[in-house]
């Protein structure tokens, strides 16, 4: 149990709950606030640290119906990520987890866009919106020419409003799974 116990754990063995819910100084390098406040005067802003507490992920995960992933796969899925993006809701000086992002790349051409999530009570204001054109921004500035992502079919149309395209020129992807 000290292995795994170790793995959700800081090294004086309290939880890794690093700035849950409180606002650490922000470090201008992972932080770009966003250009509106959001309700009662809290600031939102895009962070691209992947310090993130995966308690609070999961339950922003829980909030959209996710199914529940193991938090070690979820956290070597953000360590070997290519670029993670979160979205913060600041008031005061608490904060908390209101977005998601994350793509893997081959550090050259292409790049998958995985795990997009806003909380529900944020959704329709454009934050999914704003939360995807920050992806791509920072996707494009990696010179990465090729960007793809898996949509359920629910969420199709909203990814076409951003110049994604269903299929395009016939390719088909493939898929293996294990028995």
């Amino acid at each position: 149990m000290g292995f795994w116990k170790s793995l959700f754990t800081g090294t004086d063995g309290s939880a890794s709950r690093a700035g849950a819910g409180s606002l650490e100084v922000l470090d201008s390098r992972f932080v770009e606030f966003l250009p509106y406040q959001g309700e009662n005067g809290s600031r939102l802003y895009f962070s691209t640290d992947r310090n993130i507490d995966l308690y609070e992920l999961e339950e922003l995960c829980d909030a959209v119906g996710w199914s529940r992933r193991p938090l070690r796969k979820v956290r070597k899925a953000i360590q070997h990520s290519f670029l993670v993006v979160s979205l913060w809701e600041q008031k005061g000086n608490r904060r908390r987890l209101i977005g998601f992002s994350r793509a893997t790349s081959d550090h050259a051409f292409n790049a998958t866009i995985w795990d997009v999530v806003v909380n529900p009570s944020f959704q329709g204001k454009g934050l999914g919106k704003s939360l995807m054109k920050y992806m791509i921004k920072k996707l494009r500035g990696e010179d990465i020419s090729n960007i793809t992502l898996f949509a359920d079919p629910h969420v199709v149309e909203f990814y076409q409003g951003l110049g994604f395209m269903v299929d395009p020129e016939g390719i088909k992807g493939m898929f293996w799974y294990p028995d």
